[in-house]
């Protein structure tokens, strides 16, 4: 048998349950006293120092000032360690030891100036910025006209509490801070490579630079090229050892043909070789493969990365492929001794096409 006490209990509890299901409650009817569940509310609005002391106001204005000015110079000090500071010098710092200074004033004035960014915000928010809570009730995605009104209204009465026009000194050096801090992604945009000058334009041939045969490392004479035969050399003074051979090399290589004179095509070449011996840079004017494939029927040099073919007959100009111009061509002369030497520098630039080629 059921206890009538235990029933009641159960009565007692269902009727309680149900008063604080939302389907038995009144839209925006108060709850009760004695609810459980009841919103307990926001807690009074306490006043910050700021808010009521204008002096106080004053401190928090210049603290941010500050901070946003230390940002401005810390992004100056990064310019003027990126331009100062060789990029090869090495300090002693504790506790990180030997480390490039360049790397570290980067990092170190960089740094300083996004957190003295941040800082300076936070803590204009935090003592100027109003920090009043409000509450307000879910409302469709759409927003209806008035609620567009108010949402600017809310903007201006926020502009306004968050005195943003009238602490000037905040304002301006917010802005300056903001300006900076950009420059420092920009200066290092000169790190996506050095800056050629005119490197590219100027190899090692001078006025009498004799040319040196790649295998055997001597002079060469005209004797020592034979009708049809192709030959690589490089320029006097060049040496495989030598820290920067690689880099000189690939703008100074060139390659010598002796051809018939009656078959050179072009009479400036003829003109710029020595009986019927011309002398062409090996470097393909496409991305730089040596163009040392010869054909000596046709005269044709063919680069073996993407088939670009120059007729060196014909002042080595393109026949087919990518590359954009002719092989430039060196000057030459025997000199007193019977060698072979250079009257010069190319007249244009080996190599592939840049940007100040012209």
């Amino acid at each position: 048998m059921s206890n009538p006490d235990d029933n009641d209990s159960r009565n007692s509890h269902n009727n309680v349950s149900d008063e604080h299901l939302p389907s038995e409650q009144e839209r925006g009817a108060v709850a009760p006293a004695d609810d459980p569940f009841a919103d307990p509310g926001l807690p009074p609005h306490e006043h910050r120092r700021q808010d009521i002391d204008e002096r106080a106001a004053k401190r928090s204005e210049r603290t941010v000032a500050l901070l946003f000015t230390v940002s401005m110079l810390a992004t100056i000090g990064f310019i003027a360690s990126y331009v100062a500071i060789p990029i090869d010098k090495i300090v002693y710092i504790w506790p990180f030891g030997h480390i490039s200074g360049l790397n570290f004033a980067l990092g170190l004035t960089l740094g300083v100036a996004l957190f003295c960014i941040g800082a300076g915000a936070v803590h204009w928010a935090r003592t100027l910025m109003s920090d009043e809570e409000m509450s307000d009730e879910r409302h469709p995605i759409e927003a209806a006209p008035e609620v567009k009104a108010q949402v600017l209204a809310d903007f201006a009465q926020g502009t306004k509490e968050s005195q943003f026009g009238r602490r000037k000194l905040v304002r301006t050096t917010l802005f300056g801070a903001l300006a900076l801090v950009p420059l420092s992604g920009v200066v290092l945009l000169r790190d996506l490579g050095p800056l050629p000058g005119t490197k590219l334009r100027h190899t090692m041939w001078k006025p009498g630079s004799l040319i040196i045969n790649e295998n055997t490392m001597q002079p060469l004479r005209p004797e020592d090229i034979t009708l049809g035969s192709l030959t690589q050399a490089m320029p006097e003074g060049l040496d495989p050892h030598d820290h920067n051979f690689q880099v000189e090399i690939a703008k100074a290589a060139v390659m010598l043909v002796r051809l018939e004179p009656d078959d050179i095509k072009d009479p400036k070449s003829a003109e710029w070789g020595h009986e019927g011996i011309l002398c062409f840079s090996k470097i393909c004017t496409h991305i730089g493969c040596p163009a040392t494939l010869y054909e000596q029927q046709t005269h044709h040099a063919l680069c073996p990365c993407h088939q670009s073919t120059f007729d060196l007959a014909d002042g080595a100009r393109v026949l087919f492929g990518p590359a954009g111009h002719p092989l430039p061509q060196l000057r030459i002369k025997v000199n007193d001794d019977g060698y072979l030497e250079a009257l010069g520098d190319f007249e244009e630039p080996p190599g592939p096409s840049f940007w100040e080629r012209g």
